[in-house]
């Protein structure tokens, strides 16, 4: 009965669909920590897994127009079976990254450790429609597509608020080998009906693609047109948001549930889906985006723009995959159809993940993608008549606009700009009036990483974050008395903690990002006014000091910031472990926990105790006169008497643990105890 082998093969695909997603974030969490833990490290994630989706799906063209369904299954049985011995040799590998070619590392691990497993589930799905399809002697295997695509969205929610908070990653990494095992038994029960089947000339398969003739050109440059700029804005959108709105954890979920959802709307059916309406509510969505990027979000609440971008991805997607929908080929050219989609959804992560920080100096792909978006609206217009045509074109040049308003904008008082896969960093001078005195101020997207006041009795003070009531300051002043001092710090930023060094000390920055330490020792005069030892170590802190000898610190600064938080690897037992073996006797570990989403405090207290250190935590206020900033630090060491000095007593206050929050280890960390549910 065609409903029981429809059910079968949606169960086939919706499993394997979702563990497809699930093998995704998992492989994407053990590549975090090696690359810096930023917003572009999953973005390179993403121009692997579209480009491996992409070869599965041309696995599957080639299969379905060259091999007899026969040896279809088993070849994919063979498949099947070598990614379950990929999986379980790459469970526990150790795994290290070259952060100074960053997308080729990203590239290459990701591929030893899930690259066949991976190609096998991109190929399923597309593979078993049309198997489906030859089964059912044509019946519409496009639905699938749409329950693939629940599959996914099923793994997005459950990973972040049912597996990661409850399982260690090496439990993660288990539960993939084990749930693949159980789909590849499943699997058996359609591949065994194959292998049953009457040997047949390849001609005979419903699959078969026809002549190259009937295939026109222009029809396979829209589907890949199309797919494109899906796969492009949710790039662009998910890298905007997180440089430029906020660096909050987690919120690449947001973008990609609304592309996933587009495609389930738009492939379940379009007899309740007008054409005009998907073309009204992606008008709608290039609206909405328009507005968000050119009046500005600073002070709109940070859930109203999120949900704002999500939202207007969701209204563009639905129209750029319902016209895909609707352009769809008949069944016997499915194959086809799905490569030209992955050629897409290759193309747009590669423009965003590759192209983009390698030739624009700031994120100018999102307008790019409204505009392709808008350009693609005055195709499916066309049909309408001339008002709607007029109405289209002029979207376009709005959207247009918007990509000279952005260039102009980002260049205002703006001396320094560059943008690489860490992001983009911008030096921004201003006279400012609040000290009659030139100003410059270093932003990672939105974030400040330090500034600097060029006046006289300012000219070598630290400030920001970083003053001397701070908790850095008094961690540094009181540490060592007259003696010289060794510092090692983990983000370089502007340098403003070389404004502590004094003539016999050594300070020693550690930073993932090349451009960081030019733009400080050009645009800013900590690092070369200081009378201190001064050298930058370039690389991932943690693996650059897991390689040094002991370097007997005094004062180890972690202020590594990515974006807005503090990369997970540096804030682990096994980190603090790393740092302890640099520490000399009495030394302090000052850790910059200031976050305005995450309360990262009680993980700091929570790994102090565990090594058996003491803590202060010192939440200082703000000196506009000295142009000091509020920051929280929490210091942690063994040195008894220097959290009993007055100093520090009187200003240290009380960390409050959250009853659900686990211990932070390499194998495990979750996000979810300690976001700030009220911000």
């Amino acid at each position: 009965m065609p409903s029981r082998i429809g059910l079968r093969y949606s169960a086939a695909i919706f499993l394997g669909s979702g563990l497809l997603f699930l093998i995704e974030f998992v492989s994407a969490k053990r590549l975090l920590p090696l690359l810096g833990g930023g917003a572009a490290v999953w973005t390179a994630c993403l121009v692997f897994f579209q480009c491996a989706l992409l070869g599965g799906y041309w696995l599957t063209h080639w299969l379905v127009t060259r091999v007899d369904v026969r040896r279809q299954a088993s070849i994919y049985v063979a498949l099947l079976a070598l990614s379950l011995i990929q999986l379980g040799y790459a469970i526990n590998p150790y795994l290290r990254a070259t952060p100074s070619r960053p997308i080729s590392s990203v590239i290459w691990l990701l591929a030893s450790v899930i690259g066949l497993p991976f190609l096998t589930l991109s190929a399923t799905s597309p593979l078993l429609q049309s198997w489906y399809a030859r089964e059912t002697n044509g019946g519409s295997a496009y639905r699938l597509y749409s329950i693939s695509n629940v599959g996914s969205l099923l793994a997005l929610v459950l990973y972040p608020l049912v597996l990661e908070p409850f399982l260690s990653l090496h439990q993660q990494s288990l539960l993939v080998a084990v749930a693949f095992g159980i789909f590849a038994v499943a699997s058996f029960f359609i591949v065994s009906t194959h292998w049953r089947a009457s040997p047949s000339p390849i001609a005979a398969s419903v699959d078969v693609a026809p002549p190259r003739a009937s295939l026109r050109a222009s029809r396979i440059a829209l589907w890949i047109a199309l797919s494109t700029c899906g796969s492009l804005l949710l790039a662009a959108v998910t890298t905007y948001i997180s440089q430029n709105i906020a660096t909050l954890p987690l919120l690449w979920i947001g973008p990609l549930t609304a592309y996933l959802m587009s495609f389930i709307v738009a492939f379940s059916g379009e007899r309740w889906l007008p054409r005009e309406v998907t073309v009204a509510v992606g008008a709608v969505g290039l609206g909405g985006s328009y507005y968000l990027l050119s009046k500005g979000i600073l002070g709109t609440p940070l859930l109203i723009v999120v949900s704002g971008f999500c939202l207007s991805l969701f209204l563009i997607c639905l129209f750029l995959h319902a016209e895909l929908y609707r352009r769809r080929p008949p069944e016997k050219q499915l194959t086809s159809f799905y490569s030209c989609l992955a050629i897409g959804g290759a193309l747009g992560a590669v423009l965003v993940g590759v192209v983009a920080p390698s030739l624009l100096d700031g994120n100018y792909e999102l307008a790019f993608g409204l505009t392709l978006a808008a350009a693609l609206g005055v195709i499916a217009a066309w049909d309408f008549g001339i008002l709607p045509r007029i109405l289209a074109i002029g979207g376009t040049v709005g959207m247009a606009s918007l990509i000279a308003t952005q260039l102009e904008n980002d260049h205002v008082d703006t001396i320094r700009r560059v943008r690489n896969f860490y992001g983009t960093l911008s030096v921004i001078q201003i006279k400012n009036a609040s000290f009659d005195a030139t100003s410059r101020t270093l932003y990672n997207g939105t974030i400040s990483h330090g500034r600097e006041v060029f006046r006289e009795d300012l000219a070598h003070a630290p400030t920001s974050y970083y003053g001397h009531p701070s908790g850095v300051g008094l961690a540094i002043d009181l540490c060592c008395d007259a003696r010289p001092r060794r510092i090692g710090v983990i983000g370089l930023g502007t340098g403003t903690i070389a404004a502590y060094g004094r003539a016999g000390d050594h300070i020693r920055f550690y930073d993932i990002n090349p451009a960081v330490e030019d733009i400080a020792r050009k645009q800013f005069a900590y690092l070369r006014g200081s009378p201190a030892d001064i050298d930058v170590v370039l690389g991932d802190a943690r693996v650059s000091m897991a390689g040094e000898a002991p370097q007997r610190y005094d004062v180890i600064v972690v202020d590594a910031f990515s974006g807005d938080a503090i990369p997970v690897h540096l804030i682990t037992l096994e980190a603090l472990e790393v740092y302890r073996r640099h520490l000399a006797p009495g030394g302090i570990v000052a850790f910059h926990v200031s976050n305005r989403h995450l309360d990262l405090k009680p993980v700091v207290a929570q790994i102090a105790a565990r090594a058996g250190m003491g803590i202060a935590h010192i939440a200082n206020a703000a000196d506009t006169r000295r142009d000091v900033w509020t920051s929280d630090w929490v210091l942690v060491t063994k040195n008894s008497a220097f959290l009993e000095r007055k100093e520090i007593a009187k200003a240290s206050e009380a960390i409050t643990i959250p009853r659900r929050l686990r211990l932070w280890t390499d194998d495990y960390n979750s996000l979810l105890p300690i976001f700030k549910v009220r911000r």
